[in-house]
């Protein structure tokens, strides 16, 4: 419950999880964390290098962004998402995405009323933006069904937990249907970098602003992105929008008010981390490593997985209830995330991160393999 007067949110769901990562610890070779899709590898040196070189950073930065660094979003957008002819007032630099994503129906002036729609199994932060703004959460994959009061659609993919890649046509059919409505649409495209399974395998996945989903207009549609998962800057709190000018200038005026700013050194950090494909490459490889060793034996000890052809996780299922596995996976020091986290009809999958060392990965699968047997 907030402490807020006239706010009530939920309780952080990861706070239910706390004893069962007390039971993990306790294995006698350490708890194996698949929980949380933090980064484990180091920040390349490309992007430190950058970070110290702007460490004088004495003046205010723009809220803007550097022209560099929304140049920089423009430049990555053409060449790897296949996005062309955006300009900087396309784009504007964010403190990460999650912020954006809470804050992003309040500063669109949502209210009672009005309707927040987002996928059926879904990373609970579109939900929470909702009730900040007073404004009406429904989950719904399905356009037909969005209500005519639907003022935004959050689109995520490649999904959070399930790995799920919309396709062009499936992007388009959510794009026209909000444009029926009148509201604005929005992608979160964080893990786009990170695709495993044909027909993306090791492309980006489709943008939401691909002329090939909304042809030649941008109106009322954005694309949300993070530097975290592609670069190991999730420390940094690096994320970006782009797409709609109207609304990038919107969410500029606001974000002046507030004093919402990415720190220089970190706009420093993005424009180096956007200008370098090398080191996306070399992480890619060492999740896809990963993520072959830990899905093969989480197979073998039963778990069906589901989608995951894309982003850092493998969204699993044994049939058993959700926290049940999670009990079950604590006792062999694996910690997992209930799929009950993730929405009402995922009461049967858990999440499992590869975003462990390769060390810690192979304990996993040892592990699961003993249990097995």
């Amino acid at each position: 419950m907030s402490a807020t007067p006239g706010l009530v949110l939920p309780d952080f769901p990861w706070d239910s999880l706390v004893p069962f990562a007390d039971r993990a610890r306790a294995h006698p070779d350490g708890i194996v964390d698949l929980s949380i899709g933090s980064p484990v590898d180091p920040t390349p040196a490309v992007i430190r290098d950058a970070v110290v070189a702007a460490t004088d950073a004495h003046s205010y930065p723009a809220t803007s962004g550097t022209g560099e660094l929304r140049e920089s979003i423009a430049a990555w957008f053409a060449r790897r998402r296949g996005v062309i002819g955006l300009t900087a007032a396309n784009t504007l630099p964010t403190i990460g995405s999650k912020e954006l994503i809470a804050g992003l129906p309040l500063w669109l002036g949502l209210g009672a009323g009005d309707v927040v729609v987002f996928p059926t199994t879904a990373y609970p932060t579109y939900a929470i933006g909702a009730a900040l703004a007073g404004a009406t959460a429904v989950a719904s994959d399905d356009p037909a069904q969005w209500p005519a009061e639907t003022r935004l659609v959050w689109l995520n993919s490649p999904g959070n937990p399930d790995g799920r890649v919309l396709s062009v046509a499936e992007l388009r059919a959510a794009v026209e249907r909000a444009r029926e409505l009148g509201a604005v649409v929005v992608d979160d495209e964080c893990y786009a970098e990170l695709a495993w399974d044909a027909p993306y395998a090791g492309a980006p996945t489709p943008s939401i602003l691909d002329p090939a989903v909304i042809g030649d207009s941008r109106h009322l549609v954005l694309a949300v992105y993070s530097l975290s998962k592609q670069s190991n800057l999730a420390g940094y709190r690096a994320g970006f929008v782009a797409g709609c000018s109207d609304l990038i200038a919107g969410l500029l005026a606001v974000r002046k008010h507030l004093g919402l700013i990415p720190p220089a050194p970190v706009q420093a950090a993005m424009t180096a981390a956007l200008g370098d494909d090398a080191h996306v490459a070399k992480q890619r490889e060492r999740y896809r490593a990963r993520r072959s060793v830990l899905r093969e034996a989480l197979e073998a000890a039963g778990f069906r997985i589901d989608h995951s052809e894309a982003g850092l996780y493998l969204w699993a299922t044994r049939g058993d209830d959700a926290w049940t596995t999670v009990a079950e996976m604590a006792e062999l020091g694996i910690l997992c995330a209930p799929g009950t986290y993730y929405g009402a009809g995922a009461g049967e999958h858990v999440r499992f991160a590869v975003t462990a060392t390769d060390e810690r990965i192979g304990a996993a699968a040892t592990r699961l393999a003993t249990s097995s047997n």
